[in-house]
This record gives structure tokens, C-alpha cells and sequence, in this order.
């Protein structure tokens, strides 16, 4: 069972506004579901700021269960050696960026959600999850 929810909606920077988080949504795993693929679109207009993606493995999460997974666009650094060099957690924009991106995570979480940090300047037009 494919479902898109929405993770974030329109949500533009505002002064003082430096720091953000959405409401947790069901992952993968709330439903039983054991494949663990799931894909996050982010879509952005002029954002500056720091986005995380969280992930949960706890049916009721405190604070403290929240974890930052790896996100793949499809596209790794591999050195001489062919080992992955660089693997993104967190999306930092330190010029405006406008873009609509994707991203998969792997893994059986049962709760995800956006975390944005050090906010200054533009949109988040929606943040989106495919589980």
C-alpha cells in the first residue's frame, strides 16, 4: 500500500521565526508494513535554514527517541577505493535555495517527521512522505 501524506505544508519564514517542527506522521512500520522505503519530497521557494527529517521506532516517542536517518538522492561520493564518502542526514541551505527535491529513507520506522533549524529567510512550500 502506497500512500502520499503531507509532512509539512506552507509554511513561510516570518521574523523571529528560526526554528520549526511538524506533527509527527505514520511511518511505514505503524502500519506493519516491513519493507521500510519511504521517499520525502521537499519543495522549496528561497528557504536559507537547516532541514532534518526524524524517524521513530517507538509507538509513543519522547523527545529523546527521535533520530536523524540517512537520506539518498540517488547520487553518492565514492572515493578511490569505492567506499561512500558522503551520505546526507541534514539539508543545509546557506544561500536561497528553490527546488523541489527527493529523498529516500530506509528503515521500519513507525513515526517521521521535519525538524528545521536556523531559519532565515523564505518557504517551505509543503514537505511530503511516500510510505
Amino acid at each position: 500500500m502506497s500512500e502520499t501524506i503531507t509532512v509539512l505544508g506552507t509554511s513561510a519564514f516570518t521574523a523571529g521565526t528560526s526554528t520549526l517542527q511538524s506533527g509527527k506522521v505514520k511511518g511505514d512500520s505503524y502500519f506493519g508494513a516491513s519493507d521500510g522505503l519511504h521517499t520525502v519530497m521537499v519543495d522549496l521557494n528561497g528557504f536559507i535554514g537547516t532541514i532534518k527529517i526524524q524517524a521513530s521506532l517507538e509507538t509513543t516517542p519522547a523527545e529523546t527517541d527521535w533520530f536523524t536517518p540517512n537520506l539518498t538522492d540517488g547520487e553518492y561520493s565514492v572515493d578511490t577505493t569505492g567506499k561512500v564518502t558522503e551520505i546526507v542526514k541534514t539539508l543545509v541551505y546557506a544561500v536561497a535555495e528553490t527546488s523541489v527535491k527527493a529523498y529516500n529513507i530506509t528503515g521500519n520506522f513507525v513515526w517521521m517527521r521535519a525538524d528545521i533549524s536556523n531559519w532565515t529567510a523564505g518557504t517551505i512550500s509543503r514537505i511530503k512522505l511516500n510510505r
